[in-house]
């Protein structure tokens, strides 16, 4: 039996959606035998290979230039692009700076305030060029399925799974599954 490959990324934001994945705890040690994680928590490769991917996971908001490579990437290489979280559905958090703008808080967390860098605002090409305003991810790319919550439940991953393995793409999921924060 062919596996279904599964790799998952992520943007802006913290790792609590990769940690609700995780949640799935012992269902997810039933999916081995029809899955195999090509770049996931489990497997810390940060990148899905080139081809071959059936379903990307993209946790987080696109807040800089980086972020904007990586789910282009994502898009290209996964048959199935779900993007999970407040972050990737709206900006969540990370959007916060779009209140005050993005030099205004840069400024505010490197130079205002006290910092690990010494009072200069980081300008790494590894880091990305800050985007005027954080948004979500299918303002970038195509998104086949939106898992909301901050961070969604490991029931709402467990289904968006157990679906695509049947062979069905979920449009939406059902009301019981949704986080709402």
């Amino acid at each position: 039996m062919k596996k279904v490959k599964i790799a998952t990324d992520w943007l802006g934001g913290c790792a609590g959606c990769h940690m609700s994945f995780l949640d799935i705890d012992e269902r997810v040690v039933k999916l081995m035998d029809a899955v195999e994680f090509t770049s996931s928590p489990l497997t810390d490769l940060k990148h899905p290979p080139e081809d071959g991917v059936t379903v990307g996971i993209l946790e987080g908001a696109i807040c800089n230039s980086h972020n904007v490579e990586v789910a282009k990437r994502m898009r290209e290489r996964c048959q199935i692009l779900i993007a999970v979280g407040d972050c990737a559905t709206f900006g969540g958090v990370p959007a916060m700076r779009n209140l005050v703008g993005t030099e205004a808080a840069l400024k505010r967390a490197y130079l205002e305030t006290e910092s690990v860098v010494e009072g200069i605002i980081p300008d790494s090409p590894e880091l990305g060029k800050p985007l005027e305003t954080v948004t979500g991810v299918d303002k970038v790319v195509k998104v086949d399925l939106f898992i909301p919550g901050c961070p969604p439940r490991a029931d709402a991953f467990f289904y968006a799974l157990s679906e695509l393995l049947a062979g069905r793409t979920p449009v939406v999921l059902p009301p019981e599954l949704f986080t709402y924060d």
